[in-house]
């Protein structure tokens, strides 16, 4: 038998796998749940059918449910490419009919695993990197459901106090948070006054409680009506402010354990000797990549898929229009970003100041630079250690 190529339409509860060769003609077409048996009753079935010919597994998904199939797959040896779902939709259109089905789509990604050789092989993470890739994850849940609470909390806060609301920023402000867990309405601070308000946020260990005590009482001495339903949405912004409060402890231990996590790396000391990238920043990076710079080769490519590499939008007589790209990974783009702007902070030169003055006026030249240092470090360094 000649070589053959896989494609698997991954799902949650079943994956669907078609088998071709080397004229694109079907092998095996097979539904299979999502189950280590019924996998490795698969991998086995398609390995007897190659008869030691080699075999090229194509998956479009690298993580969720294609999970467990891309672990069994690479503990057993396998060569796996992964088309990202994307690709596979775009190139559908290329085949014959209209209809989507998952044995037309795990069709298409045999076949285009079959005729490409730019596709990224997924290759085996190390246990750090798939933890750090986890703590991540839910470090930026945790963010987003903080920001979805301060954001909440401060429009039912504008319904009622406006001018308590508009008073602090309570993103920013822990001190904001605990005075809200205990006074939320004008008459409440107006009761109690700025002298035992200010106490009472001093016995919280509240840095600055004078003055919170101030702004707060002198919002409240600006409202004297009630509005209907005060008592109902005080009560739901305490819940919130006790949330967001909640949530930043969680970020907080988090963070630690994504630093312990990363410090265990064996490239965590060359790592941080870099300027502006600290563990969390890094642990970022490692999780995005896996932290496996031969899978990216050069710095180029790295910044290519972290969106900071111009791409040329050229045509007829048109040439050298350069544009930023439309795909690329926004943690990475992110990630390296931050750490130009943190970097800027201890080292001014000329450099520093054009890569500011590119962050100010959009796409430029300058962030370019920027990313080409940081990946182009991160690669040697990777390299050399």
């Amino acid at each position: 038998m000649p070589e053959l190529w896989a494609g698997t339409d991954a799902g949650k509860a079943a994956h669907h796998c078609t088998v071709i060769d080397t004229d694109g003609t079907k092998v095996l077409s097979r539904r299979v749940p999502n189950n280590e048996p019924e996998l490795l009753e698969l991998i086995g079935d398609v390995i007897v059918l190659a008869e030691d010919s080699p075999v090229t597994w194509a998956v479009d998904l690298n993580a969720g449910g294609g999970a467990l199939l891309i672990a069994l797959l690479t503990g057993h040896g396998q060569r796996l490419l992964y088309i990202p779902g994307r690709t596979v939709h775009h190139a559908s259109r290329g085949y014959r009919g209209d209809g989507k089905t998952d044995a037309k789509d795990a069709y298409v990604i045999a076949d285009q695993a079959r005729m490409r050789r730019d596709l990224q092989p997924l290759q085996e993470w190390d246990e750090i990197a798939v933890d750090l890739k986890i703590l991540t994850a839910r470090r930026y849940d945790l963010a987003a459901d903080r920001t979805r609470a301060i954001n909440r909390m401060r429009a039912q806060l504008l319904e009622y106090f406006p001018a308590l609301e508009r008073t602090v920023d309570y993103a920013a402000s822990k001190a904001a948070l605990i005075l809200l867990t205990g006074y939320q309405t004008p008459a409440g601070l107006r009761r109690i006054g700025p002298s035992r308000l200010a106490t009472w946020l001093k016995n919280r260990k509240v840095r600055g409680s004078q003055a919170m005590a101030d702004a707060a009482v002198a919002a409240a001495q600006a409202q004297h009506t009630a509005v209907a339903g005060e008592s109902t949405a005080a009560a739901v912004v305490n819940t919130l402010a006790r949330t967001v409060l909640a949530l930043d402890e969680e970020i907080a231990a988090i963070d630690a354990r994504i630093a312990a996590r990363f410090r265990e790396h064996r490239d965590a000391e060359v790592l941080l000797s870099m300027p502006g990238m600290g563990p969390l920043l890094w642990a970022e990076f490692i999780a995005c990549t896996g932290g496996n710079m031969e899978a990216f080769g050069t710095a180029g490519r790295l910044a290519g898929v972290a969106g900071l590499a111009p791409v040329p939008r050229d045509s007829g007589r048109i040439s050298g229009n350069m544009r930023r790209p439309h795909r690329y990974h926004r943690r990475l783009l992110r990630g390296f970003y931050l750490s130009a702007q943190i970097a800027a902070r201890g080292f001014v030169h000329v450099q520093q100041q054009r890569l500011l003055m590119g962050f100010s006026s959009g796409w430029s030249a300058a962030g370019s630079w920027m990313f080409t240092r940081s990946s182009g470090s991160a690669v040697s360094l990777r390299r050399t250690s």
